[in-house]
């Protein structure tokens, strides 16, 4: 006779979609808002100002966060970290093969975000502020993200 054990399981993405996660999620982003608007990054004028050479203040912010990011990678990495859901953090190696791609994507980043104003970071604490126009900068993304999404089959990776 044979018995058959049933064992549930929960997908990653089930249990971070709890009423309890979402609000978390929810709060974390209001507080990522605000910190965006109370030091002004999300500043179409600040942002044009970096683009022009004549404020160090984006650049700065920019630099301190890359650092702020490589210290924490070095220290997960020390500890041997692991995600929420118990996997090991691990960060892949990237292959540059000349850069090309890297440059592309970069060059369209930029175009769009010399053009909005904003990079995809601010833009919903933008339209949170009432900047309703980047509603238009937020269904673009979606679109290339949606666009990116049906040809990366035939994109060079």
């Amino acid at each position: 006779m044979t018995t058959k054990i049933q064992i549930e399981t929960e997908t990653v993405s089930e249990r971070h979609a709890t009423p309890a996660f979402l609000v978390i999620y929810l709060l974390l982003g209001v507080a990522f808002g605000v910190v965006l608007t109370r030091s002004e990054v999300l500043s179409w004028f600040r942002i044009q100002e970096m683009f022009r050479f004549q404020s160090f203040r984006m650049y700065g912010i920019i630099g301190s966060a890359i650092a702020i990011a490589a210290v924490s990678v070095a220290i997960l990495k020390t500890l041997g970290a692991k995600s929420a859901t118990g996997e090991p953090i691990s960060i892949p190696k990237k292959q540059l093969d000349g850069g090309v791609r890297y440059a592309v994507g970069g060059t369209i980043f930029g175009l769009g975000w010399a053009l909005t104003g904003a990079c995809p970071g601010p833009l919903f604490a933008l339209i949170g502020n009432g900047v309703s126009v980047m509603i238009v900068a937020v269904l673009s993304a979606l679109a290339g993200t949606w666009a990116y999404a049906m040809l990366r089959s035939r994109l060079p990776h």
